[in-house]
C-alpha cells in the first residue's frame, strides 16, 4: 500500500478560494497534487510557489466538461506525478437568478460545471483507484442542494452531486474506493463576493446578515473545507464512504 507520500491527488477548480485551500493542504499532507482549473495561469503560478516550497505539484488548464481534455489531463498527471488515487471535484461555477429569469444557458452551464465535470473526471480517475485497490473520491456539494432563492440550477446541481457520491461509494466500495461530498455553508470566496454584487450590496453587509444566524458566530474560510478534505483523503476515513458533511458553523444550512 502507498504511503500518503507516495499518492497522488487531483483538485479541480484549484487556481483559487477553496479549491487553492485543498489543494495547499493536500501537499501540506505530503501528497503530490495537480492542480487543474480553467485558468491556466492561476493554477501553474499556485502548483510553482507550492514546489518552490519543497512540495510536489504541477498546474494543468482544463475545462472539466471536455471529455477528451479530463482523459489528456488525468494520462499528463499520470505521468508526471504517478497514477492519481485521491480526487477532489471542486469545480463550479455560480449563474444566479430567480427560476423565472434563469436563462437555459445559465442552467446548463452550472449543470455541465458541477454534474458533469464530476462525472468525467471520476470516471477518468477510478481506474487508477481500482488498479491500485485504494481510492478517495470527494466531491464538493453545497448547502444549497437544500435548496436556496436565486439558484435553482446550483442547488438542483449540488443535490445532484450528493446523489452521484453516494452512488459512487456504492459501486466502488468493493475496489478500496470511497466517495465522499463535503457541504460547504457560507464561506469567504470569490463567490461569495460575487453573490453579494449580484443582489447589490457589499460582501460586510451579506456577511453580518448570514453570520447572525451561524451557531459559530462567524463565516467559513476554505481551510475548514481543507481540513474536511484531508480527512477523507486518509486513511483513517477508510470505513467512511457515502456521507455527506456539512460543514456550515452550525447543525443548520
Amino acid at each position: 500500500m502507498l504511503t500518503a507520500e507516495q499518492r497522488i491527488a487531483i483538485v479541480t477548480g484549484a487556481a483559487r478560494g477553496i479549491g487553492a485551500a485543498i489543494a495547499q493542504r493536500l501537499v501540506e499532507d505530503g501528497l503530490g497534487v495537480a492542480l487543474l482549473d480553467l485558468d491556466e495561469r492561476g493554477c501553474m503560478d499556485l502548483a510553482d510557489r507550492m514546489t518552490q516550497a519543497g512540495g510536489r505539484a504541477i498546474g494543468v488548464g482544463i475545462d472539466v466538461t471536455n471529455e477528451q481534455a479530463v482523459t489528456q489531463a488525468v494520462e499528463r498527471v499520470t505521468r508526471e506525478l504517478g497514477a492519481p488515487t485521491v480526487l477532489v471535484n471542486n469545480a463550479g461555477v455560480i449563474r444566479d437568478n430567480l427560476l423565472v429569469r434563469m436563462s437555459l444557458d445559465d442552467w446548463e452551464t452550472v449543470m455541465a460545471v458541477h454534474l458533469r465535470g464530476a462525472f468525467l473526471m471520476t470516471r477518468a480517475a477510478q481506474a487508477q483507484m481500482v488498479e491500485e485497490r485504494w481510492g478517495r473520491i470527494i466531491n464538493i456539494s453545497s448547502t444549497s442542494a437544500l435548496g436556496n432563492r436565486g439558484q435553482a440550477n446550483y442547488a438542483a446541481a449540488k443535490a445532484g452531486i450528493q446523489g452521484f457520491t453516494k452512488t459512487a461509494a456504492i459501486e466502488l466500495g468493493r475496489f478500496g474506493v470511497t466517495a465522499n461530498a463535503i457541504a460547504p455553508g457560507f464561506i469567504e470566496t470569490e463567490m461569495t463576493h460575487a453573490t453579494a454584487a449580484r443582489i447589490g450590496i457589499t460582501f460586510g453587509e451579506l456577511s453580518d446578515a448570514v453570520v447572525k444566524d451561524i451557531p459559530a458566530g462567524r463565516a467559513g474560510i476554505p481551510e475548514d473545507i481543507a481540513h474536511a478534505v484531508s480527512f477523507f483523503a486518509s486513511e483513517d476515513a477508510s470505513f467512511v464512504s457515502g456521507q455527506v458533511l456539512y460543514v456550515a458553523g452550525g447543525p443548520k444550512a
